[in-house]
């Protein structure tokens, strides 16, 4: 590619990526009144047919599409789907988060790195790919509601033999560097029951939230316990922290009734069933030497944790593809939060993440790097060439 070529990439690049930036794609259910993502549902749509790619606008609820965009290939390959979500965060205390301003070779606003320029790139990856004579399909997912509860991804694989890919690159942000697994997470619900009293009559209450205090005690030696002894390799261990906490009626009276909710972070290995039998054991062991604990616990969402082996295909394909356009081998990672991947992967599609590096998810400032997008603009398509030849 020529001087002028190379600058009139990066410029359609630069162009795209604060196109998806302006436009306010805040998930309803974080912030209620969010724009939601119709508008730039649309934007992906129309962008695709302007360039002739195929173009399926799959509803998830009302006003909240996924987008599907596919450079058909000629038959007997390989497909592969790069998926990126369209929705962000809100944007309370940022200024100007719609402008996409570009200062020292950073873009910023809401939704530049997590995860627009992400998705700009799996955008000309497809327009790439109508041009490199490929057997295999090359496909975007561009997904609703990720941020939140993925009704998207969820939309998406429940319809999953409409598209019939053979593996998914996300394009979640990772510095370049190749995400393997992530931690999942368990939502627990603990209540602890007492008896309600007037507070001058202690010899007919029980304090529910002194009871929870003893529940709290032991959730906190548990994750001690936990992050002492780590057994994941990329992830180390899982974690748990009290979230929200609620109890009692008057400053006068025993509370009947104290509700707390606990985050549980799981690695492979770890499940939902597991997470609530851990949770029983505790409350057990209290009611043991307590016979005035009354306590229950429930589960009230979950998200598996995500892992595919440092050894498959994929993984040494795309580390491969990778590290001929970075001039290094990029590292393959265990990433914190949690992603669509995860998703994927228990529908047992085999799937990676790489993204762009940048800062400020879910930050009053947020900026992605515009030649690590660029770069992954590049990986992406000579990936797609490699998987789907």
């Amino acid at each position: 590619m020529d001087d002028i070529a190379a600058e009139n990439a990066m410029n359609e690049l630069h162009t795209l990526i604060s196109d998806l930036v302006a436009i306010d794609s805040v998930n309803p259910d974080l912030v209620p009144g969010g724009a939601g993502e119709a508008q730039i549902a649309d934007y992906i749509a129309n962008w695709g047919r302007a360039r002739q790619l195929d173009v399926i606008v799959q509803p998830t609820v009302s006003g909240r599409p996924n987008v599907i965009l596919r450079a058909p290939g000629s038959g007997g390959g390989k497909s592969l789907m790069l998926n990126a979500h369209t929705d962000t965060v809100g944007v309370a205390g940022m200024d100007a988060p719609f402008s996409s301003q570009i200062r020292g070779g950073r873009l910023y606003g809401r939704g530049a790195y997590d995860m627009k320029s992400g998705l700009a790139a799996c955008m000309l990856t497809l327009l790439a790919a109508q041009s490199m004579q490929l057997r295999g399909d090359v496909l975007l997912s561009a997904v609703a509601d990720e941020e939140y509860g993925s009704i998207g991804t969820e939309a998406l694989l429940a319809d999953w033999a409409r598209w019939q890919a053979d593996a998914v690159l996300i394009a979640e942000p990772t510095a370049l560097d190749i995400g393997i697994a992530h931690r999942g997470f368990v939502w627990l619900e603990f209540e602890t029951q007492g008896t309600a009293a007037h507070g001058s009559l202690p010899e007919q209450g029980v304090d529910a939230i002194a009871k929870m205090g003893k529940v709290l005690v032991e959730l906190a030696a548990l994750d001690e316990k936990m992050r002492a002894e780590p057994t994941h390799e990329l992830l180390g261990s899982g974690s748990l922290h009290a979230s929200m906490i609620q109890g009692g009626e008057e400053i006068s009276m025993y509370p009947a009734l104290c509700k707390l909710l606990v985050e549980r972070r799981t690695i492979p290995g770890e499940d939902a069933a597991r997470v609530l039998a851990q949770a029983q054991h505790i409350l057990d062991g209290i009611a043991a030497a307590d016979s005035q604990f009354r306590a229950s616990v429930q589960a009230i969402f979950s998200r598996p944790p995500y892992a595919i082996d440092a050894a498959h295909p994929l993984a040494r394909q795309l580390q491969t593809v990778a590290a001929a356009r970075l001039k290094r081998k990029p590292a393959l990672i265990g990433c914190p939060w949690w992603m669509d991947s995860a998703l994927f992967a228990a529908a047992g599609l085999p799937t990676v993440v790489l993204g762009p590096a940048g800062a400020g998810a879910h930050a009053r400032e947020e900026w992605v790097e515009l030649e690590s997008v660029a770069a992954c603009q590049a990986i992406y398509t000579q990936f797609a060439a490699a998987f789907c030849a």
